[in-house]
């Protein structure tokens, strides 16, 4: 075995100093999830209470197995937006009578459910890991149907709902709705859309226009219960294939269809039988590895001896291209490659080495893990020269054409290429989550507003204006402040960039879920690539 050695010392003034930083953001992150728990406030949630109704994690936790974990995704959505945190929807992966599923909750107390332009984004980020992992989608609806004064940017996205649930079917992956009280309007294709379909007596209410529509468009005089009462449908639609009695009903029988779907995984267990050994060193130091300052550097390895099985790492070509860690190690015992910022800069060789590494990984068909710490790919006249594009080319290219399950996890700096190159949002990877010290930018706030200053600086030269030294220095401090803001989690987060922000030492545990569920769906790497320049 090669257990990796640490040189952390938690008796440090540098580890004390991380370690009060990071728990400083998680108090912050915390108060910002507390928002998403609370859902359309006091108020709606007691009204809510006192119809008798459950509130939506309430209905997640008795449907998932008793405890089991549920893996929340995007509670910060629509953060720092017009819409409430977390976008009236509640999402995550959960285990219902064995098996993983994806779960969506309708949260009614915030505007009834309705879905803003963010709920839709969520919606569809859950449909897509269901697809992808091949994992059952359980919808829980209850939901008032578009958020009307922001239909415009919901109704024509909104369609791709529907259109996943076909596919979803069509890919053989289950779909089942619950529907605990309005799924209205379009809403009334989503148990119209999915293979099975709860309802709960006098509570579920499906129809495509309600009493006062039918009233207004063709003069017909109608009540909820026959319009598209549960039991109507139950009866005589048929669009209800199980009529609950109540909420607690509906949840029973949502539990027993998936029990009843002869689901089984596609992709290889754990590689060892029974649990896998834990890491060697304490995750609660994982808290103070990190810097505040993120232009100090650490040692990711330190990182990985806290996330990895028995923290076993077999580290590949370690002496070349040292500012990228690349190795082997399984985590609950599932295989991973790892690839692990160093020391923030990619140069020519750490390119090269990522690409044959994650050649390597698609050949034996292990998953890759990308743990983030850079700032780019190294700039300057010698780099140019020795091929600085085509080599980080070469990476975006593997990383691109990659076939088995990549997972993300942004612990410090995220900037520029370096972002793409390490599998960011936009390369697709399964899963990507961030810790509260992640950046993440085109570049870094102070480089940004100093390229910005040339530029004007150059233009006024050129055009023979004198160069006004002040107000460069208050456009500088201004566009420092808006790219240090827009590149925190909380506002990455909150537009969907990632799959949460968690906390460090719960970094284990998330990857063990993410991996679980990715081996529902057959693990097979790439057999070819397209032109690497050399």
């Amino acid at each position: 075995m090669t257990i990796l050695a640490t040189r952390l010392d938690p008796s440090s003034e540098s580890y004390q100093a991380n370690r009060l930083d990071m728990l400083a953001k998680l108090e912050a992150l915390d108060a910002e999830h507390g928002k998403a728990l609370d859902g359309g406030g006091p108020k709606y949630v007691e009204r809510h209470r006192k119809r008798g109704k459950l509130l939506a994690r309430e209905r997640i936790e008795l449907l998932i197995d008793p405890d089991s974990a549920f893996l929340e995704l995007s509670p910060l959505a629509a953060w720092g937006t017009e819409y409430p945190v977390g976008a009236a929807l509640v999402s995550g992966i959960g285990v219902v009578e064995g098996v993983e599923c994806v779960i969506t909750a309708s949260d009614p107390t915030v505007r009834g459910g309705a879905s803003n332009p963010w709920t839709l984004r969520k919606a569809l980020r859950a449909n897509e890991i269901a697809r992808v992992n091949r994992l059952p989608l359980v919808n829980l609806v209850e939901s008032a149907g578009a958020d009307l004064p922001s239909q415009k940017e919901v109704f024509i996205p909104g369609g791709a709902v529907f259109r996943d649930l076909t596919r979803l079917s069509a890919a053989g992956i289950p779909t089942v709705a619950v529907v605990f009280g309005n799924s209205t309007a379009g809403g009334a294709y989503i148990p119209g859309m999915s293979d099975h379909v709860v309802m709960v007596k006098e509570r579920s209410k499906v129809f495509l226009g309600g009493p006062p529509l039918v009233k207004m468009a063709t003069g017909e005089e109608s009540d909820d219960e026959s319009l598209g009462g549960a039991e109507m449908h139950a009866r005589v639609s048929g669009l209800a294939d199980y009529f609950a009695v109540d909420e607690l009903d509906a949840i029973r029988a949502a539990r027993r269809i998936v029990s009843r779907l002869n689901w089984t995984k596609s992709g290889p267990g754990p590689l060892a039988s029974g649990s896998a050994p834990a890491p060697e060193h304490d995750e609660d130091e994982l808290l103070g590895i990190v810097p505040g300052d993120l232009k100090a550097p650490f040692d990711p390895r330190e990182v990985i001896a806290r996330t990895v099985d028995g923290s076993d790492f077999d580290e590949f070509k370690p002496l070349y291209g040292p500012s990228l860690a690349t190795g082997w190690a399984t985590v609950h015992g599932y295989p991973v490659g790892i690839l692990a910022n160093a020391r923030g800069v990619l140069f020519s060789e750490e390119s090269q080495k990522s690409a044959q590494f994650i050649q390597l990984a698609n050949q034996r068909d292990i998953p890759l893990l990308f743990l983030h710490n850079t700032t780019g790919y190294m700039v300057g006249r010698e780099y140019e020269q020795g091929g600085m594009i085509k080599h980080g080319s070469a990476m975006i290219n593997a990383v691109s054409n990659s076939r088995v399950p990549h997972i993300s996890v942004l612990i410090g700096a995220s900037y520029g290429a370096g972002h793409y190159g390490m599998c960011g949002r936009a390369f697709e990877p399964r899963f990507l989550f961030a810790w509260p010290s992640a950046k993440c930018a085109v570049m870094g706030p102070q480089q940004l507003a100093g390229v910005l200053s040339i530029v004007s600086r150059q233009s006024a030269a050129a055009s023979g204006r004198p160069f006004d030294e002040e107000g460069d220095a208050a456009m500088r401090a201004l566009v420092e402040q808006q790219i240090e803001s827009e590149s925190l989690p909380a506002f990455l987060s909150g537009r969907l960039y990632d799959d949460g922000v968690i906390d460090p030492r719960d970094t284990r545990t998330v990857l063990g879920l993410c991996l679980s569920a990715a081996h529902n769906a057959p693990i097979e790497g790439a057999r070819g690539y397209g032109v690497f320049r050399m």
